[in-house]
C-alpha cells in the first residue's frame, strides 16, 4: 500500500514533512519522503489518502513486565503461571494497541516471555516485537529475593538466586539454554525493601563480569536495576547494555556513562516513583512512610540525572515499570508525558526516545526506529498531533497500528471479536454489492 497526504515525523531527526508518503511493500518499507514518492509506486498498488493525519515510527517499550498481573510490589510472583500466561497474551496485544511494536523485556515471572515472544513471532497472538527475559537474576537477599526465609511460596515465580561468579555463569547459561534473549540483573535495591535499598550492591564486581561475559558470549544482552551511582558505575565498567533507573549519579558515573554513550542505554524508568508518591496509600503505605522511605526525592534526583545523562549525550529511552497495580498495562505512553513534564523535552524529543533511540536498543541490527526505506513497516497513524500535544498518543482510538506491514484494528477492545451494535453488523452482513 502506499500512505499519502500524511504528515510525516520518520524518526531520524525532529522534522516534520507534510503531505509525505510512505510505500509499504510486505514487511518493509519501500519508500518514504516527500510527495514526489508515489510517482515511483505501481499504478496497482493500493492508495490511502491520511488527510494530513500524523505518522510516525512505532515506539519502543524499553523496560517491559507483559508479565505482570497488576499485582503489588511485593507480590509480583503470586500469580500461578497459568492466569499469568493468559494475562501476558492480553498485555501484548494492549501494548501493540498502546503504539508500541517493540518492547526489551526487564523481567519476566516464570518463562513467560519465551513462549509469548515465539507465539507473537509465529502469528499466533498479536504483539510487539519482544526482547525475552527470563527471570531476575539476583543475589541472596537481593531485591529479585523478596520473601524471608519462613514465608517463600512454593512456586518458581519472578526471582532466579544464585551467587558466586560459577552459579552466575550457570544461571545466565540456562534461561540461555531457555531462549531468553536478555539476562537482567538486580545491582542495588529499592526503598521498600528492607533488606535491599539503593546503594547496597547486590553482587561483586567478580559477580557482574562473570554474568556480563557469559552473556555476551552467548549472544545477549544484560540489562540491569541500578538505582545509585555506585551500581551504575558498576553496570557500565562490567558491559551491561540497558540500565534501568539510574536515579542517583555523581560525577564518576556521568563520565563513565558518557565514554560508553555509544554501546549503552538508560531508562529512568520515572513512572513507578510518580504513581507511588501519587497513590502510595491505595497499596497501603502511608503517606509519612513513603517520604521516610526519600520516594519524592527520588523523583527530584531522578530529574536531575536524566537532564545530566543527556548533556553527555547518552540515550535516554522511555519505559516506566508498567504491569503494576498503580502503574497498570495500555497506559504505556504516559511516559512521554512525564518526559515533557519533568525532564522539559520538547514533544519532538520525548518522541524520538521512543522511537529512534528506543529502536537501536531492541534491535542492535537497526531494523526499527525510524521510518527509512528498507526498514520494517512499523509505524503508527495518529488520529492529532503529539508535536502539540503529546498525550494525543494515551487515546488508544485515536491510533492506528501497523506492525511487518501489517495494519490491526481494534486491539484495544477488551473482547475484539463480538459485535456491540448487532444492528448494524447486520445490515453490512445483507448488503448485496452492486
Amino acid at each position: 500500500m502506499l500512505l499519502t497526504n500524511a504528515r510525516l515525523f520518520n524518526g531520524v531527526d525532529g522534522d516534520v514533512v507534510d503531505g509525505g508518503a510512505v510505500w509499504v511493500s510486505g514487511r518493509h518499507i519501500r519508500a518514504v519522503g516527500a510527495p514526489e514518492i508515489a510517482q515511483q509506486v505501481p499504478a496497482d498498488v493500493p492508495r490511502v489518502n491520511l488527510g494530513g493525519r500524523f505518522v510516525m515510527p512505532g515506539m519502543t517499550e524499553s523496560h517491559a513486565h507483559l508479565s505482570y498481573d497488576h499485582n503489588g510490589p511485593t507480590e509480583l510472583d503470586k500469580t500461578p503461571v497459568e492466569w499469568a500466561m493468559l494475562n501476558s497474551v492480553a498485555n501484548a496485544r494492549l501494548m501493540l494497541a498502546s503504539g508500541f511494536t517493540s518492547a526489551i523485556s526487564f523481567g519476566s515471572v516464570h518463562r513467560i516471555d519465551v513462549f509469548l515472544r515465539n507465539g507473537i513471532e509465529r502469528g499466533l497472538i498479536p504483539g510487539p516485537r519482544l526482547e525475552a527475559s527470563g527471570r531476575d537474576l539476583g543475589a541472596t537477599g537481593s531485591n529479585a529475593d523478596l520473601h524471608k526465609d519462613w514465608a517463600k511460596p512454593h512456586i518458581e515465580g519472578l526471582g532466579f538466586i544464585v551467587d558466586g561468579p560459577w552459579e552466575v555463569r550457570r544461571a545466565v547459561r540456562t534461561m540461555r539454554k531457555n531462549g531468553a534473549d536478555v539476562v537482567k540483573l538486580f545491582l542495588d535495591g529499592e526503598s521498600l525493601n528492607e533488606h535491599a535499598p539503593p546503594g547496597e550492591l547486590t553482587y561483586t564486581d567478580e559477580e557482574v563480569a562473570a554474568a556480563c561475559d557469559e552473556a555476551h558470549r552467548r549472544k545477549i544482552r544484560v540489562v540491569c536495576h541500578a538505582r545509585s551511582a555506585d551500581a551504575v558505575k558498576q553496570a557500565v565498567r562490567f558491559g551491561v547494555d540497558v540500565i534501568g533507573h539510574a536515579n542517583y549519579l555523581d560525577d564518576e558515573a556521568v563520565d563513565l556513562l558518557r565514554r560508553e554513550r555509544h554501546r549503552l542505554f538508560v531508562g529512568p524508568a520515572i513512572a513507578w516513583e510518580v504513581q507511588f508518591v501519587a497513590q502510595c496509600e491505595t497499596i497501603g503505605v502511608p503517606k509519612s512512610v513513603m517520604r521516610q522511605k526519600g520516594y519524592e526525592h527520588e523523583i527530584e534526583a531522578t530529574v536531575k540525572s536524566v537532564r545530566r545523562l543527556r548533556e553527555a549525550g547518552v540515550r535516554v529511552l522511555v519505559g516506566g515499570d508498567y504491569g503494576l497495580n498503580i502503574t497498570p498495562h495500555g497506559t504505556y505512553a504516559k511516559d512521554l508525558e512525564y518526559f515533557v513534564d519533568l525532564f522539559a523535552m520538547s514533544p519532538a524529543e520525548a518522541l524520538l526516545c521512543a522511537t529512534r533511540d528506543g529502536g537501536a536498543a531492541a534491535d542492535p541490527e537497526g531494523m526499527v526506529g525510524t521510518l527509512e526505506a528498507g526498514k520494517y513497516a512499523d509505524l503508527v497513524i495518529v488520529d492529532g498531533d503529539p508535536l502539540a500535544d503529546i498525550t494525543v498518543l494515551q487515546e488508544h482510538a485515536r491510533l492506528t497500528v501497523i506492525k511487518n506491514g501489517t495494519v490491526y484494528r481494534n486491539l484495544a477492545d477488551a473482547s475484539p471479536y463480538t459485535v456491540p451494535d448487532v444492528g448494524a453488523f447486520m445490515a453490512d452482513l445483507l448488503e448485496t454489492p452492486e
